[in-house]
């Protein structure tokens, strides 16, 4: 489903990713988990356009993306649920949704959309006339995943999606996760929580200084040495 061949990657003139190449099969579930600083959000933020790429290739489906604008890969159905969810604090849950289903093939299924959003979410259709500034952290998470949803998505991007959360509320958004997945949508998954991401991913890659340092199946990597040791203090 995607390919991302020999990347790197440029703030100005730091460059923060180097030859990284990776890919995700349809409908995996694949998790990037590394030190704060390594790379990881730099990665999903070259991946949905919004740092152009000068070195390397992207392919999505055997569609070429390198020179495409952020709002034209939402299109092909990669969606990027950024870190500090992005909501907008002044409208409400509903707004929050609907504007997620902006573009023509989703505002032609939004009711079903936000049908799925309320049912795998039942807090946010409660909330659904709230303000979205004034919920909680746990909520503003969901309504960013679910806003995300709504542009459905072949491809999900989640950069640290439990990140500030209390145990019980990381355990909910994690579930969640699986349900997506389980429901056919690949997902590209960055999170603090190496435990957790490892216990529900196909498979992950383990960036460092913004190369990959390691790869293979996530229950695989939770048992390797140099991930107990470095990133789970074991």
């Amino acid at each position: 489903m995607l390919k991302v061949n020999n990347i790197s990657s440029w703030y100005g003139e730091l460059q923060i990713l180097f030859d990284v190449s990776m890919n995700i099969e349809d409908k995996e579930i694949v998790a990037v988990i590394g030190s704060n600083g390594a790379g990881k959000s730099t990665l999903l933020k070259t991946i949905c356009g919004m740092l152009s790429l000068s070195v390397g290739t992207i392919q999505f489906e055997e569609v070429a993306i390198k020179s495409l604008k952020p709002h034209e890969i939402v299109k092909l159905g990669i969606i990027h649920v950024p870190e500090g969810r992005g909501i907008f604090p002044s409208l409400t849950v509903l707004e929050n949704l609907e504007i997620g289903s902006y573009i023509p093939v989703a505002k032609k299924r939004r009711k079903e959309s936000l049908d799925n959003v309320f049912n795998l979410f039942p807090r946010l259709e409660e909330r659904k006339g709230q303000i979205a500034g004034t919920l909680s952290g746990g909520e503003q998470q969901m309504l960013a995943i679910g806003r995300g949803l709504m542009s459905l998505p072949r491809l999900l991007l989640l950069d640290e999606p439990s990140i500030g959360l209390s145990p019980i509320l990381v355990d909910t958004i994690m579930e969640a996760i699986i349900q997506i997945h389980q429901r056919g949508t690949a997902i590209l998954l960055v999170e603090q929580s190496v435990f957790h991401s490892l216990n529900i991913c196909n498979r992950a890659y383990v960036i460092e200084n913004g190369a990959i340092a390691l790869e293979g199946e996530g229950k695989t990597l939770l048992n390797n040495p140099h991930v107990l040791k470095a990133y789970m203090g074991i």
